[in-house]
């Protein structure tokens, strides 16, 4: 079996031995005609003012080429079409949008320069943010109930205001595209600023009347436009299959989530524009990438080299950081894109290259250990974010919910090997389901993570988690905690003590965010009780700067315990987020241990370390990656990371199952020596610095 939490499904055997499930086929990309995703890409922007001259003067495409070999770059991104609403390569459609000031057929010499060298190049087009239609077509722009366009207001600069596709719009997308189809070579298309925001533009009413819905009516308003992109994504795709059918294909939302399991059918792979500096953060990547990479399609990872973000002329991103996060992306089983921007004069800028390139070259090395694998998980995540009211995919990772984010986080600093999952995801191949404070519990899903436990499965679940999505009663018998109502007092404090008490003072912890009042239920144990204040803060009931004390006096449940389940009353995720209480995550990871004994990992070493297990199954083995990088907030606006701190004597027990041949530092091809102890292999990193794989060959 691939690893020894699996349970038993149909399978066959390589010719190498190796047992490969379908799930495996779909993680692997081992589908026939599968597109081929580079390791090492650029998206290259170009979006350009109409204002400016000499577009492309001084491109030479010999230059543009040997840079990208330098850099060890094998795919990348240009453009066909800007947001300006510019045009970059020679257009019979639509001749009066070409850049006024273009020297050349720029986007067609890009393209038979990189293949000649066999680089891909996908092709970019804008789809919601168009300036130059914007301002000629004001008929064809999304508008809110007040009529009022979304986006930049027309005085202020930018080009951010949004295109409708229910508008004649639609039929000049549906030219252009079939332009570039027609008259270009096409690896493979990004269609940019592909949204589902919701319009009451004349189009759009008439559209909705005609299928009985009320434009009045927000909600409606709203599943009317996801409806409206996701049928526009679909017709676009049978608009390139029809011309190319091996071509990739990418519409970019900013964010993948959720949402995005209804859409695959029109995409050929997952591209996470998540640029941690440019308002994504450190934590949007792992969350996008750990559930991406249970839907069957390749992912790839979009960071920039800019110190900010987009448009950041003549930065450059530090390059542990550069480094950090494409080795992660590596790491969590996803291929690189590094998002840079083409000078208006089409001259490619060495020192952007040289960065990318000393990161690239290293990618290059690690690539052996990478190909074909796939993430080894005991443990599955549900995601709030399906959960959100009115929630249709969502535009940016602002709009993700707190305990999301805190989960990514301290299971990573836990060591816990973990994927995200929604509620249509498949549970059985995990060993523990963790509910993060948010996950209202349906019929059908009440009957899913029913049977999961009944199938030998965990549950740790918090807050309002396994609540019915009405909010009155807990939808989850195996909990065995029933419901009161909102906790009487916030903060309230545990009283740490028993089992899950390792690593913290027997003293009473403060709980900052109000939690749930829950009662256990028949058969259930108090794991840890919580006391409550001597009162609430209020304007004639307080004490001190911030909170009221303990009165030492026991309240109501805090950490229940019914067999193969444990329950938090507080929002100990969204907490964690918050502030991070170094007891929260200890009481969590205590709870993880009564229900998953023997994790694939266990991981000695700073909490800064993280740790990601992938297997091979081709070459019969494993590769552990261990990165060590830490974010700093050393300016107010974003993290940096500028030092490779090493790290001496990480220690590491993997759960092999099964015996073990060697074990060796990649690419380096350095030995080390380890010892089978039951079921693990452990062995000891004397030194890690930066990113280091450890291939466990079976």
């Amino acid at each position: 079996m691939p690893f020894p939490s699996m349970r038993r499904r149909d399978f066959f055997l390589t010719p190498a031995g190796a047992v490969v499930t379908p799930s495996l086929l779909r993680a692997m990309q081992l589908k026939p005609g599968a597109p081929d995703l580079r390791y090492r890409q650029v998206h290259l922007d170009f979006h350009t003012s109409e204002l400016v001259e000499e577009i492309g003067a001084q491109f030479d495409p010999d230059e543009f080429v040997q840079t990208l070999e330098k850099a060890r770059v094998n795919s990348i991104t240009c453009f066909a079409r800007c947001h300006h609403g510019m045009i970059y390569y020679d257009t019979k459609a639509n001749p009066e949008r070409r850049h006024p000031h273009l020297k050349r057929n720029l986007l067609k010499e890009q393209i038979e320069a990189c293949h000649k060298r066999n680089i891909r190049v996908p092709i970019y087009t804008t789809i919601m943010w168009d300036h130059y239609t914007a301002q000629r077509h004001t008929d064809w722009l999304v508008t809110d109930e007040k009529g009022v366009p979304v986006g930049t207001p027309i005085l202020e600069p930018g080009f951010y205001r949004r295109l409708c596709y229910n508008t004649p719009y639609r039929d000049f997308l549906r030219t252009h595209v079939t332009e570039i189809c027609e008259t270009l070579p096409v690896d493979g298309f990004f269609f940019d600023i592909v949204h589902d925001t919701p319009c009451a533009c004349w189009h759009c009413r008439e559209l909705m009347k005609k299928q009985g819905l009320d434009p009045a009516n927000a909600v409606q308003r709203s599943a009317f436009a996801h409806k409206t992109m996701v049928e526009w994504q679909r017709e676009m795709t049978a608009l390139v299959r029809r011309h190319h059918k091996d071509a990739t294909i990418f519409y970019n939302a900013g964010h993948i989530g959720p949402a995005h399991r209804e859409m695959a059918d029109s995409f050929s792979h997952w591209e996470l524009e998540s640029l941690p500096s440019g308002g994504w953060g450190y934590l949007d990547f792992p969350l996008k990438v750990r559930y991406t990479r249970t839907l069957g399609l390749d992912s790839l990872g979009m960071t920039g080299k800019f110190h900010t973000s987009w448009g950041d002329f003549h930065s450059l991103k530090n390059p542990a950081a550069l480094q950090f996060e494409c080795f992660q992306m590596l790491a969590l089983g996803a291929k690189c894109s590094v998002g840079d921007q083409l000078h208006p004069t089409g001259r490619i800028d060495p020192a952007t290259y040289e960065l990318i390139g000393s990161v690239y070259r290293e990618v290059e090395k690690k690539e052996p250990w990478c190909k074909g694998s796939r993430p080894l998980a005991d443990v599955g995540v549900m995601t709030p974010e399906e959960f959100l009211t009115g929630f249709t995919g969502g535009s940016a990772s602002r709009e993700i919910p707190s305990a999301a984010f805190g989960v990514v986080r301290m299971l990573t600093e836990l060591g816990c090997q973990f994927d995200i999952l929604d509620s249509k995801s498949d549970f059985g191949k995990y060993k523990v389901l963790v509910l993060p404070d948010r996950i209202p519990v349906d019929a059908a899903l009440a009957v899913k993570i029913e049977a999961f436990v009944a199938e030998g499965g965990a549950v740790l679940a918090s807050y309002a988690s396994g609540l019915t999505p009405e909010g009155d009663k807990f939808a989850l018998e195996c909990l065995g905690v029933e419901y009161k109502g909102d906790a009487p007092y916030s903060p309230d404090f545990l009283a740490i003590d028993g089992l899950l008490s390792t690593g913290l003072p027997k003293t009473e912890l403060v709980m900052y965010l109000k939690g749930k009042h829950v009662a256990a239920a028949p058969g259930s144990e108090v794991l840890v009780q919580t006391n409550v204040p001597y009162f609430n803060r209020t304007w004639d009931h307080f004490f001190s700067h911030r909170h009221t004390p303990s009165a030492g006096t026991p309240g109501y449940p805090g950490v229940v315990r019914n067999g193969r389940c444990v329950y938090f009353m507080h929002p100990v995720f969204a907490q964690y987020q918050a502030n991070a209480p170094l007891w929260v995550k200890r009481l969590v990871g205590n709870a993880m241990k009564q229900l998953l004994a023997e994790p694939l990992v266990v991981l000695d070493a700073p909490s800064s370390t993280i740790v990601a297990l992938n297997e091979q199954p081709q070459e019969r083995r494993w590769v552990a990656h261990l990165l060590h990088y830490i974010p700093e907030r050393r300016g107010t606006a974003l993290d940096v990371i500028e030092d490779v701190i090493p790290v001496a004597d990480v220690k590491l027990r993997v759960r092999t199952g099964r015996a073990v041949r060697r074990v060796t530092c990649v690419p380096q091809g350095r030995a080390l020596e380890f010892r089978q102890e039951g079921a693990y292999t452990a062995f000891t990193l004397p030194k890690l610095e930066g990113h280091q794989m450890i291939a466990i060959e079976l």
